[in-house]
């Protein structure tokens, strides 16, 4: 498959992702391509170890985060609360943006790879299989991680 098709293919996906994690239309527009203008220089590393879509979202991710804090800006409220409501059952508190603040905080304390490992399950929705693939361990390796994340992430939440 020629870069091109990848592009097509994986378009829809990474610009997705990107809207959940911003939710701003025009940039999120403008870091897909980017993403893919930066993918497409460094195509020799993608070892397809995962689906080419996950890769460039990697690289859209870290485009994002390079962006948002050239302008001095954070991520919405809303991409941290669907990061909570997804990774920490509290449903009913979503609303409270001191919760929100203290599960990014929470999230941000956490050692590698447990930091790693819980955003690409949470926020880029990967399958274990390829988050385990990602760091050459099983898939147990990867559920076992996640897990203790989440639990850490819990208690300081407590």
């Amino acid at each position: 498959m020629d870069f091109e098709e990848l592009y097509l293919s994986a378009y829809p996906e990474v610009f997705r992702y990107l809207m959940r994690l911003c939710g701003d239309e025009s940039m999120a527009e403008e870091i897909t391509q980017e993403a893919f203008f930066r993918a497409l220089r460094s195509k020799e590393r993608y070892r397809g170890e995962c689906r080419f879509s996950v890769w460039v979202c990697q690289i859209a991710k870290h485009e994002l985060f390079r962006e948002l804090k050239r302008r001095k800006r954070k991520l919405p409220q809303d991409a941290l609360l669907v990061c909570a409501d997804m990774a920490v059952d509290v449903e009913s508190q979503t609303d409270d943006k001191e919760m929100a603040n203290a599960i990014r905080s929470r999230m941000e304390q956490l050692d590698e790879p447990y930091r790693s490992v819980f955003r690409m399950r949470v926020l880029e929705e990967l399958p274990f299989s390829e988050i385990a693939a990602m760091y050459q361990k099983s898939e147990s390796w990867a559920r076992v991680t996640y897990h203790r994340a989440k639990l850490k992430i819990q208690e300081g939440l407590q």
